[in-house]
């Protein structure tokens, strides 16, 4: 389990392809890797991989298999790319974010940027499968970084995040571009009740359904939004 909270970047120092296999070097910040030993876990933009060697007292390697290449952003990285790393959670570790598991849902893209003074607002297009287990205030993990939803345009299709400078001096966002893709994990506890609820709905209103999600529409109101998932506490 990881906490949302990044630790520090991760320069990837080298990249090499094996049969179903591609191996990240990363060379850490000073101290990450203390005690750190083959077989844990740290989460490299949001995903969760284990240390396969230790070359060395600041680095490590890992072992990436296709299907995680193809689902998440890291397919797509280079030598020298710069990512979010977070070891993995301590028993009784204080959660500074909310609970993470590392497993990305989808991926997601940079529709605009805006630097305010002290504020960097970042707006994400996410399409409308997804975008149902997101709230305004409620949690969501962006390439590993526990960030608060800001705003969420349904009919549009995005929502915001407003970052702080502390959050982009201690993680890679200040270097994404508008286009650039980023890894999404939702959070839990709010695809549950979501799911849930929508079951239930089918359940009882059957073929009424479409009806009721047609008139809610016409008040600019989701199916979804009947309950409050955002605002549970992990």
């Amino acid at each position: 389990m990881f906490t949302g909270i990044v630790q520090g970047i991760a320069r990837i120092a080298t990249l090499s392809d094996k049969p179903g296999l591609r191996t990240f070097k990363l060379d850490f910040p000073e101290g990450f890797c203390k005690d750190l030993e083959i077989g844990a876990s740290v989460a490299v933009d949001g995903v969760c991989l284990t240390v396969t060697a230790l070359p060395d007292d600041h680095s490590a390697e890992f072992d990436v298999m296709q299907q995680s290449l193809a689902i998440t952003t890291l397919g797509a990285y280079q030598q020298n790319g710069r990512v979010n790393v977070e070891r993995a959670a301590r028993d009784g570790a204080e959660i500074g974010g909310h609970p993470l598991s590392g497993h990305i849902d989808f991926t997601a893209t940079i529709a605009a940027i805006r630097e305010l003074e002290n504020n960097y607002v970042i707006r994400i297009s996410v399409t409308p499968e997804w975008l149902r287990y997101i709230f305004a205030k409620g949690y969501i993990a962006i390439n590993g970084a526990s960030l608060t939803v800001a705003e969420v345009n349904r009919e549009e299709g995005w929502f915001e995040v407003w970052l702080i400078p502390e959050t982009l001096r201690m993680t890679v966002f200040a270097e994404k571009k508008t286009g650039a893709a980023l890894n999404i994990e939702i959070e839990r506890a709010t695809q549950v009740v979501v799911d849930t609820v929508r079951a239930m709905l089918t359940e009882t209103l059957g073929p009424l359904l479409p009806a009721l999600e047609a008139l809610l529409k016409q008040q600019g109101v989701a199916v979804e939004e009947l309950v409050k998932p955002g605002s549970i506490k992990p």
